[in-house]
This record gives C-alpha cells, sequence and structure tokens, in this order.
C-alpha cells in the first residue's frame, strides 16, 4: 500500500469495522467497547486478512487518550466529589491498595520484577469509567445515592492513575525500567543536567518530577484558570461555531503538547488540566457537546488500537493466568469493594452496585499498560493478560450488576439476614417510626427535585406528610429540618407499615423506576386498598400502561414540562388565561386517551419486560 494512503487506510478501516463489531455488541446486549476491542483485534498482526499499522495506530491512539483525558477533566467535579467524600476517598484508596496488592501478588507469583507488579496491580485496580456511566444510566441508577458513590469512587480512582502516570516514569529506574518510556521524551532536558551533576538519586528524580508537575498545576490553576476561559469566551464572540470547536480542541490538543515539552509531563496529564479549568467556565458545556464527536472517534480509534496489540493466543496458551486475572477483577475486587462499603456503614444495596461497578477495567488500564511497556516495567505477556482481563470482564459485568440487583431483592425480602450484614451501621441511623401516628395523611417515597417540590407544598399548607428515603445523609438532613422521615427502601418489609401506610390517603412515588413503582403500590395496597396513588415515570407509553393497569395517576415528567411550556407561550403570544388552559387541559386529555405505539413502548424499557409476563 502507497505510504500516503497509510493514514486513510488505518482510520477508515478502524472506523468501519469498529462500526460493525460495536453494533454487534450493542445487539448482544454488550458494551460498544467491547465490539470496538474486538475491532482492533480483527485488524491486527495476529489475525489474518489486513493488518493495520501499528505505529500508526499508536499515534491516532495518542490522541485518543488526549481527548478522553480532556473530557474526564472536563466532567471533573469537585461539588459531586466533596458530597462523597467519607466513603468514595477513603473506599476508592482502600480498593486501590488492595486491588494492586492482588494483582502484584500475581505478578511475583508469575517471576516478573516489582515494577510489573506495580503496573499490572494499577492497571486491575482501575474501572472504567465510560462502562461504568452507561451501566448506571441504562438502570437509571445515575441520580441515586448509590449511583453518585460509585461516581465518586471512579473520580477518585481516576485521580490515583493520574497520579501514578506522573509517577511511574521517574520511579522506572528504581523499578528496574528505563527511564526513557513515556508519551514524550521532551522537556526533561534540565533534569538530565541536575542529574549529571548532582548524582542520580531516585529522591532527586521523584522530587524534579513533582517540582515540575507542581509549577505545571500552579500554572494552570493561577494562569489557566483565567487565560482558557477568556480564550473561549473570545472564540464565542465571534458568532463563529466553528472557530469555537476549533477553540476547544486547539485547547486540550495544545495544553497537552506543550505541557509535555515544558514540563516534561505526560500528556494525559495537560490534557485532564485543560479541561478541568475549562469546566469552570460558562461554556463548558457547549464545549464539551461540540467536541464530543471528535473525542468519540478518536476514542473508538484508541478501543481499536489497543485492540490491534491484543494476541487472542493467550487465552489458550495461559488459561490460568486469564483465569487468574479475571478472578482479581470480578472477585476480588468485588468483595473487597463489598467489605470496604460495609466498614464504612452503608447499606447492603450499595455495597453490592459499588462492587458491579468495580469488576471490570478498561481505558486507564489500557493507559497504564501502554505506560508500563515503554517503561521497559512490564513484560508484552502482561499487556495480553490485561486486555484478554478486560475484554471478558466487561462481557460479563451486565450479569453482575443483574447479580446484584437479584441479591438485593432476595435480602429486602429478608430483612433480618440484611441486618446481620450491616449490623455494623445499625447504630450510624436507624430506620425511626414516625413521631406520632398519623391519619389521612400523605407518604411521599425519594424527596429529591421532584418529591421535595411536593414536600414544600404540603408542609406550606400545613397538610401531614411521611417522607420515605434511602439516602442516609438526606435523610438526617432532613430529620434535623424537622420533617418525618422513614429511613429504608420503600420495597422493604416494614418499611412502608413504619410511614403508617394503612391510615395514609396518598401514595406519591416521586422515584424514577416505574417497575419498582408497580411493586410499591401492590405493597400499599395490600394493607391499604382504598389508598389514592400519584406515579412519576418518564415516557407516555409507561404512563398509558400504568393508568391501564389501574395503579393510579401517573405523570409523565417531560410531558408535564411541555405543557407548562405550552401555556406560558400561548400567554405570551395574546391568549387569555382561560384560553390556554382550556386548549393545555385539552391536549393533556387528548394524550391520554391516545394508544401507545411501539416505537414508545421501545423507549420504555420498563415495559419490555411486562409485555413478556405470561398472563394470569
Amino acid at each position: 500500500m502507497p505510504h500516503a494512503t497509510e493514514l486513510i487506510a488505518i482510520i477508515a478501516l478502524g472506523l468501519v469495522i469498529a462500526f460493525v463489531f460495536g453494533m454487534l455488541a450493542q445487539r448482544l446486549r454488550l458494551p460498544p467497547l467491547v465490539g470496538y476491542l474486538v475491532a482492533g483485534i480483527a485488524i491486527g498482526p495476529f489475525t489474518p486478512g489486513f493488518v493495520g499499522d501499528q505505529k500508526l495506530a499508536g499515534q491516532l491512539a495518542e490522541i485518543g487518550v488526549i481527548l478522553l483525558m480532556f473530557g474526564v477533566g472536563l466532567h471533573f467535579s469537585i461539588k459531586d466529589l466533596m458530597a462523597v467524600r467519607t466513603i468514595a476517598l477513603p473506599g476508592a484508596v482502600v480498593q486501590i491498595v488492595v486491588a494492586t496488592a492482588m494483582g502484584g501478588g500475581l505478578a511475583l507469583a508469575w517471576g516478573w520484577g516489582l515494577g510489573a507488579g506495580l503496573v499490572f496491580g494499577l492497571a486491575l485496580s482501575v474501572a472504567s469509567t465510560v462502562v461504568l456511566l452507561r451501566a448506571l444510566e441504562e438502570r437509571n441508577l445515575l441520580d441515586s445515592d448509590k449511583g453518585r458513590i460509585a461516581v465518586g469512587w471512579l473520580i477518585v480512582e481516576d485521580l490515583a492513575m493520574v497520579l501514578a502516570l506522573v509517577l511511574l516514569p521517574a520511579l522506572a529506574p528504581s523499578l528496574g525500567g528505563s527511564a526513557a518510556g513515556g508519551d514524550h521524551a521532551t522537556g526533561n532536558s534540565l533534569a538530565h543536567w541536575l542529574s549529571g551533576h548532582l548524582g542520580d538519586s531516585i529522591w532527586l528524580t521523584l522530587g524534579l518530577t513533582l517540582a515540575k508537575v507542581g509549577l505545571f498545576t500552579t500554572l494552570m490553576l493561577v494562569a489557566g484558570r483565567r487565560a482558557v476561559p477568556w480564550l473561549l469566551d473570545q472564540a464565542a464572540r465571534t458568532g463563529s461555531r466553528e472557530l469555537f470547536t476549533l477553540a476547544v480542541l486547539a485547547l486540550a490538543l495544545g495544553i497537552a503538547f506543550g505541557s509535555a515539552e515544558l514540563f516534561g509531563v505526560s500528556f494525559a496529564l495537560g490534557a485532564f488540566f485543560a479541561g478541568m479549568v475549562l469546566a469552570e467556565s460558562d461554556l463548558s458545556h457547549q464545549a464539551a457537546a461540540d467536541s464530543l464527536p471528535l473525542q468519540d472517534a478518536f476514542a473508538v480509534l484508541f478501543f481499536v488500537s489497543v485492540g490491534m496489540l491484543f494476541d487472542p493466543g493467550i487465552l489458550v496458551r495461559e488459561p490460568l493466568s486469564v483465569l487468574a486475572v479475571l478472578g482479581v477483577i470480578l472477585l476480588g475486587k468485588s468483595i473487597a469493594a463489598v467489605a470496604i462499603v460495609l466498614a464504612f456503614k452503608h447499606p447492603v444495596g450499595t455495597a453490592l452496585t459499588i462492587a458491579a461497578s468495580l469488576a471490570q477495567i478498561g481505558e486507564f488500564s489500557f493507559i497504564l499498560v501502554g505506560l508500563g511497556l515503554s517503561l521497559k516495567l512490564l513484560p508484552e505477556e502482561g499487556r495480553d493478560l490485561i486486555l484478554g482481563g478486560a475484554l471478558l470482564s466487561i462481557t460479563l459485568n451486565p450479569l453482575f450488576f443483574a447479580a446484584a440487583a437479584r441479591v438485593e431483592r432476595y435480602l429486602a425480602d429478608r430483612p433480618a439476614l440484611a441486618r446481620r450484614f450491616e449490623r455494623r451501621g445499625a447504630d450510624a441511623i436507624a430506620v425511626s417510626e414516625p413521631a406520632k401516628a398519623h391519619r389521612g395523611h400523605a407518604i411521599v417515597v425519594g424527596y429529591g427535585r421532584v418529591g421535595s417540590g411536593i414536600g414544600k407544598a404540603l408542609d406550606a399548607w400545613d397538610l401531614p406528610f411521611v417522607v420515605v428515603d434511602r439516602d442516609r445523609r438526606r435523610v438526617l438532613d432532613l430529620r434535623a429540618s424537622g420533617l418525618e422521615v422513614v429511613f429504608g427502601d420503600a420495597l422493604a418489609p416494614g418499611i412502608l407499615a413504619a410511614a403508617d401506610i394503612a391510615q395514609a390517603r396518598l401514595l406519591v412515588i416521586a422515584t424514577p423506576d416505574s417497575h419498582n413503582a408497580r411493586r410499591l403500590v401492590e405493597i400499599a395496597r395490600e394493607a391499604n386498598p382504598r389508598i389514592d396513588t400519584l406515579i412519576r415515570t418518564h415516557s407516555d407509553a409507561e404512563r398509558r400502561r400504568m393508568e391501564e393497569e389501574k395503579v393510579g395517576l401517573v405523570l409523565m415528567a417531560e410531558r408535564e414540562l411541555a405543557f407548562g411550556m405550552t401555556f406560558y407561550a400561548l400567554r405570551s403570544l395574546g391568549l387569555t388565561e382561560g384560553e390556554a388552559r382550556l386548549y393545555v387541559d385539552a391536549s393533556r386529555a387528548d394524550s391520554r386517551a391516545e394508544a401507545p405505539t411501539e416505537a414508545e413502548i421501545e423507549q420504555a424499557p420498563e415495559l419490555r419486560p411486562h409485555k413478556e409476563e405470561p398472563a394470569g
């Protein structure tokens, strides 16, 4: 193939084959990332057919790493991390230490060196943020207490890996590797000069590295926080979307390259800080939206290039080693996570979600492996074992989430057994029945944005209500404010009874999980057949189906928002209040009379398993 077309070939074929295998993975209900890795294997040197240029693929992958880390920085939230810091920070640190020790122990058992064990263990300790976020979104867990803890946990893991990327090149010579590796070879002349005149000490090397990183960090946090948003604002003022997008990419790539050239730090760290300082701009959301397509494309090429390096023969040559790696990822990390979360006095449901979230490895593992190889710390066999473990663990991860959900439901039906697991946290917060018995009151399940709005209205009219919520921090805050709150999962036996469900007039289910809402209504009506129910949902198809089942009044959030905006628009354009309200009421009635379409049902995943249930 002519040299001039090699770049085009690797981009074109890489994206086309990644699309094919990504679609196949999606059809099989697997994360598309699995398909991208398999696409890389298909065009790699270890399988027959077309073989992509690995050198070019590696350079494209480097751009993918920069844009991935830029995205991590752009979405990094100190506020989100601080909200769950009491569990996410110590929990993630302990889990990283435990997983690194397990991975390092395997490496030493195989006769590898200390440096190889460190890199290998770190690569096994960090989960994929991409895979986790998708899994939480699919299960409506992203805005839950356990979802926020899982995301905060992975933020801490990501920060720890950023630190590892900085320190490993400095520590490599002392760990049996080479100082000449890394993703850049420039910016180190000062370090070489000082090493030659002051001696080649690990402490000197480490001190110089930390000094350079500290200088770069200070520059970015002091000057970058002002300069980067200002430059982006100037691009936005031109009114040209092309210039704005170009400014975002120029800042991401320029800061990453400049940090490597001037300070000797990694491209990854430079890109992370570029995203982090840009996140403080009012234009950060637009920057994220404009850079996302290119970020996604190069991220795909990154995963394809990683797959090209994988030798599938390792599955045949070293099956026991692959199983050992998979055991650390799936079982070792999960068991450690459950123990850590329970030790910090959180519910067993949260522990199971964190365990399932960590039962996979991904992009940071690949970056660490690449760095370990370039520093001559990790043997190529280690890379193949990590890639094999990643492929298998990501493929099996949905099964772990399903298993965690089943175990949680099993324990919810057996509260005594659940309390045995949570014994350490029994004194942290009690379920606590309401202070006085009620009759004709409301029960609000879930006190997030929707539930709290309803609660404020009830409180304003001095109407009696009891809150049921499983977010510990929220429960403590609400009790401190004087509200009567029952702590726990409303599906668990005894929780609704603690809220006097038998004497209640209204049950408000303000949580977004429609499948659980049906079960809640069943439990409530067993105790109180005449109770009114008000349920929140996210699609018209769900709303209509639930109303057909006579579970109560069901409101679709987006539809009600549309009615509110319609009313305002009609009033703004001259209609009287009565005319606008009449139209909105008629539209609401029409929407309730329509039958759900197949497309709407397809967009409501909670309905699909319900359709398949046998009659009677």
